[in-house]
């Protein structure tokens, strides 16, 4: 993630917004659970297919991205529960912002953000991979034609 937008741009303790950071970390678990729900998605739409796979190398195409799949899962959950951690303390800075003063928190929050950033990257990624393999996967087996029998 560029500098120049961390939320954190500010590297005095004093002038962080613990509140505003809260906020933030809000968002971040909104996405995260939307990732989720996109992930189940996913996985629903490899599932359905797979069954009619009859090329090896489509099989493996698919078993592939069905791996990478669960890898952004167990990272999804991860960053979940990074989130909530990060959050509950942020809340405590938010109901005592003059004893908040510690400087590796900051540093803390600006590596969960540049996760997050990695990880929406690597899930968007992902999901196009899902959907030009499984676009090609119905194409190259002509499973419209073994649908529709």
């Amino acid at each position: 993630m560029d500098n120049s937008n961390k939320s954190t741009q500010q590297k005095n303790i004093e002038n962080v917004n613990w509140e505003n950071l809260y906020i933030l970390t809000d968002h971040w678990k909104s996405d995260l659970n939307f990732y989720k729900d996109d992930l189940r998605f996913l996985h629903h739409l490899i599932d359905k297919y797979i069954i009619w796979i009859t090329k090896d190398s489509n099989l493996n195409m698919v078993k592939e991205i069905q791996k990478n799949l669960f890898e952004i899962r167990s990272k999804s959950e991860a960053l979940m529960k990074e989130v909530i951690t990060h959050q509950q303390n942020l809340a405590l800075m938010v109901e005592n912002p003059t004893e908040s003063t510690n400087p590796q928190f900051v540093k803390d929050h600006e590596i969960l953000e540049d996760q997050i950033s990695s990880f929406v990257k690597q899930f968007r990624s992902n999901r196009k991979e899902v959907f030009k393999i499984t676009e090609y996967v119905i194409d190259s087996e002509e499973l419209p034609n073994i649908l529709k029998s």
